[in-house]
């Protein structure tokens, strides 16, 4: 077993924005990292969480990614907008581009907007959870560099390309889906080696393209779906690098600076990010949407499951650890404890 830290939220938070304001982000860029990752956090979403901090640290002290951006921002036509991210931290470029996204959809029923000059903004959820609690059914995207090999290749390609959705549901929690296009992301590796814990059978490969569960030796991700049907991930991972690349400007994956294990932390990446909005008072009203998404999901949980198990809709899981650890305090590594100066942590066995 592994020893974990269970930290109260709001001092978990506390820390979390000191450090960042100690790198030297402004305080909007600062706040919404810091909200980026205690969604993660809070939901079980470990890998793209608190530990992130010391990375988006070390990236502002380096050049890399801009402490005070000025954003760029561009209506390019009734419901579209382009959002040029000047460098700095992804989170606060992407909830930008989703209030303007959800701003566009409240005068047009629908708005998108394109994100370019960006950085890594840690889990696509909580950008997508931003619009669905604002009354929209929310896309978001992003992609990033090259760690997923194609189906049957034996180099990287892809990034780990998310696609998160989300969508509100009267009186209950939103129906929130985050899902990497590859096996699994690639910060859950870089945590496993923290951990010292091996990955699942089919998800990773080492430099020659075989499948490992070592994460020291794993050097590239399989695609959503694996060995068998690893074209369905490969493909969705496309369209995510389409709608956040090649729609706004990005770098494509394969040309894009790696995000660790390189000596260049002081070119920036120029990540992108697509982010979409949708008002269903625009299509079947708001009332039947509402009556209709509240069935869907009663008869969705409703439904047979197999002996021992449960149906979870989309966001089910994250809710429960949410509210455990809301109640518990949420689970960290030592390293980032100390990194962010925790005081006298709970130490329990995870």
């Amino acid at each position: 077993m592994n020893m974990m830290i269970r930290v109260p939220e709001a001092e978990l938070e506390a820390g979390i924005l000191a450090a960042l304001r100690a790198a030297g982000a402004e305080e909007g860029c600062a706040a919404a990292a810091t909200r980026a990752m205690m969604h993660a956090s809070r939901c079980g979403v470990d890998s793209h969480g608190a530990r992130l901090t010391a990375h988006y640290a070390a990236m502002l002290r380096s050049g890399r990614v801009n402490p005070a951006p000025r954003f760029d921002i561009r209506r390019t036509g009734d419901a579209t907008v382009l959002l040029h991210a000047d460098h700095g931290l992804g989170h606060a470029a992407a909830y930008t581009g989703m209030e303007l996204a959800c701003e566009r959809a409240r005068q047009c029923g629908i708005g998108a907007v394109g994100i370019v000059g960006s950085s890594h903004y840690g889990a696509a959820g909580a950008y997508a959870l931003a619009g669905a609690e604002a009354g929209f059914i929310a896309l978001c995207t992003t992609n990033s560099d090259a760690v997923v090999a194609l189906h049957d290749g034996r180099t990287r390609f892809h990034g780990t390309n998310p696609i998160a959705a989300a969508a509100p549901v009267p009186n209950q929690k939103p129906w929130l889906l985050d899902m990497a296009t590859s096996s699994i992301p690639l910060n859950r590796v870089l945590l496993y080696r923290t951990l010292g814990l091996a990955l699942a059978d089919g998800v990773a490969a080492d430099g020659s393209g075989e499948p490992t569960t070592d994460p020291n030796a794993t050097e590239m991700l399989m695609p959503l779906g694996g060995t068998g049907y690893g074209f369905k991930g490969a493909g969705l991972a496309g369209l995510v690098t389409l709608l956040s690349a090649v729609l706004v400007g990005g770098s494509l994956d394969s040309r894009c600076i790696p995000m660790t294990g390189t000596d260049d932390i002081a070119t920036p990446r120029n990540i992108g990010h697509f982010c979409l909005a949708i008002d269903p008072a625009r299509f079947v009203g708001r009332e039947a949407y509402d009556a209709l998404i509240t069935q869907y999901l009663a008869d969705l949980r409703g439904a047979p499951a197999r002996p021992g198990k449960m149906i979870l809709a989309p966001g089910d899981r994250e809710w429960a650890v949410e509210a455990e650890r809301r109640r518990d305090g949420i689970p960290i590594d030592p390293e980032t404890a100390a990194f962010l100066k925790l005081r006298k942590p709970h130490v329990s066995d995870l």
